[in-house]
């Protein structure tokens, strides 16, 4: 997914002279080519997050379309105010695009890691969150976000389904059955393996925000899980607001609040959050009274 945002970002700032591009070191040497291009376009401001955001602000306030990218932690949780103030308060537009989300970076230690970035972005008006679960996603999702002004995250991460689903801004039935299944970007493959001969719809979407409303009232009957890879429960509030008047259960799973304090990697992580395909059916079964 990141080799696909450099490539498809590179081809916007040739294409597009309202493009810009602000980075904070991260992934600087791979847009070398298009900083000689573009040097009033494209800006590495250093190991200054907080800087970044700012001057995508500023950017955003000449009428440029600015791209900010780093790591999750360091573009949303570091950022937190100049995102609030900068582009919130100011009410300017730019799109986030992380990598490392959860726990890509898990040998590089909590430092970069970020379960709670979406939550975050929660607190804030306006924001759109993109959640790709394939790297063939990532384009559409890039350049759609060229096309106008609003505040953008698109959350890149180094898992992925096995196929790509491009049409899936709202909820996309994959499976149909019982009680909804919703899976969220790269949740869907260990949800569908989970789920294999499990009597479940499962839905699946890159768009959690706005969260499909419509979507969720029409598939839902009596039982709902959804399976996020950022914390668990970020989407909990959305979720009852758009099922209250409908008598229903809910099951939220994604990353738990305790912190894994081991390294490993991200497939060590997913386990010990029970975001795997055993740790998932374990507690899909369990809620819907299958064991």
């Amino acid at each position: 997914m990141r080799d696909t945002f450099v490539t498809t970002a590179t081809d916007l700032l040739d294409e597009d002279p309202r493009t810009a591009l602000v980075l904070a070191d991260i992934s600087a040497d791979a847009f070398v080519p298009a900083m000689r291009r573009h040097p009033d376009r494209v800006v590495n401001v250093g190991i200054r997050e907080q800087l970044m955001t700012g001057v995508a602000g500023g950017l955003a306030l000449t009428g440029l379309r600015p791209y900010v990218h780093s790591y999750a932690p360091f573009a949303v949780d570091r950022a937190y105010e100049q995102i609030k103030l900068d582009l919130g308060h100011q009410d300017v537009g730019a799109v986030l695009v992380s990598i490392g989300a959860s726990y890509d970076a898990a040998a590089e230690g909590y430092t970069h890691q970020s379960p709670g970035d979406v939550s975050l972005l929660d607190t804030l008006e306006g924001w759109t969150v993109h959640v790709p679960g394939h790297r063939d996603e990532v384009p559409a999702l890039l350049r759609a976000a060229a096309r106008h002004d609003d505040r953008v995250y698109v959350r890149l991460s180094e898992q992925e389904n096995s196929r790509s689903y491009p049409d899936a801004a709202r909820l996309r039935v994959i499976k149909r059955g019982g009680p909804l299944v919703v899976a969220v970007g790269p949740m869907l493959d260990p949800v569908l393996e989970a789920t294999r001969d499990r009597d479940v719809t499962v839905a699946y979407t890159n768009t959690p925000r706005p969260i499909d409303v419509d979507g969720l009232r029409a598939l839902a009957e009596g039982e709902v899980v959804l399976v996020e890879p950022y914390l668990a429960g970020t989407s909990a509030h959305l979720v009852q607001a758009a099922l209250a008047d409908l008598p229903h259960r809910e099951l939220h799973l994604g990353v738990g609040r305790r912190e894994i304090r081991h390294y490993g990697s991200w497939r060590d992580h997913a386990r010990a959050h029970g975001l795997d395909a055993a740790g998932l059916r374990r507690s899909i079964d369990a809620f819907l009274g299958w064991t």
